[in-house]
């Protein structure tokens, strides 16, 4: 069995492979306070939930945009699990080729799900991670990570604006009846998911134009892409996959570890 762990910027997410099927999957909220014990403990006890033996796993592996919890994680596992994880970052394989002006800028996240988006759906794509962060990311037909934007996230943009104003007031993210709101509660959730909408639509269409990629699917992944999905009757975003993050962590395992060569 395999476990894979994306850390992010609000959630630690995790994964149990079983050979090439995700069996079990949770969420932990990121808190860089957590000592290895605390994230041990919390990671033992939803494996006995889930009846999964704590000393099943072959192997880890984990990538990361919280450097401050690294240590800690990798220590929680090699305690716990008695496995040291592999680390997405310099001199992993993840047979993508990355055309960034420097590589190591570039967010273990968006690697991991450009991996999964081309493996999994083919190319040219373009993969959009709708988190704390919302990154729209480019990949070629032949397998290259081309580049990309990054915007805020949905939930980001409402926490600046609520937590800025001194009336306005924290609200729950649907889509209102009607863009012409008639109270403040409605008036932000019309903002909110229209306005964002746009944001998502008028980025994918200049991303396409820039690429030239008529024929491009759009991939998305995130806990907020329901969000743009139901808003607006055009289709602009073609598959939706809650587990792109895992997914490409098990192919980049498997091709660290010669389950799978490199094309």
């Amino acid at each position: 069995m395999l476990l894979a762990i994306d850390v992010g910027n609000t959630n630690i997410k995790i994964g149990v492979y079983d050979k090439d099927r995700l069996v079990q999957s949770w969420r932990l909220s990121v808190k860089v306070i957590r000592t290895a014990d605390e994230i041990g403990i919390m990671m033992t006890s939803l494996f006995r939930s889930a009846n999964v033996s704590v000393g099943a796993f072959d192997g880890i592996i984990m990538s990361s945009v919280q450097p401050s919890l690294n240590y800690t994680i990798e220590h929680a596992c090699e305690y716990y699990l008695g496995k040291k994880p592999m680390i997405v970052g310099v001199g992993i394989k993840t047979g993508i080729n990355i055309k960034y002006s420097n590589p190591q800028e570039v967010g273990a996240d968006r690697i991991v799900n450009s991996v999964a988006a081309y493996r999994l759906y083919g190319g040219p794509c373009i993969v959009v991670d709708f988190g704390t962060a919302t990154t729209f990311n480019v990949v070629s037909p032949k397998g290259e990570f081309l580049g990309g934007c990054i915007a805020p996230g949905i939930i980001t943009a409402l926490d600046g604006l609520v937590n800025n104003t001194a009336k306005l007031p924290r609200v729950e993210i649907v889509k209102p009846d009607s863009i012409i709101a008639k109270n403040t509660v409605s008036g932000l959730q019309a903002g909110m998911t229209y306005g964002y909408t746009g944001l998502v639509k008028y980025i994918l269409e200049k991303l396409k134009e820039e690429s030239g990629y008529e024929d491009v699917k759009v991939i998305a992944t995130g806990g907020l892409s329901e969000i743009v999905l139901n808003v607006d009757g055009d289709k602009i975003i073609d598959i939706v996959d809650r587990s792109l993050t895992l997914k490409g962590l098990k192919l980049i395992y498997d091709l660290n570890t010669g389950a799978v060569k490199n094309e």
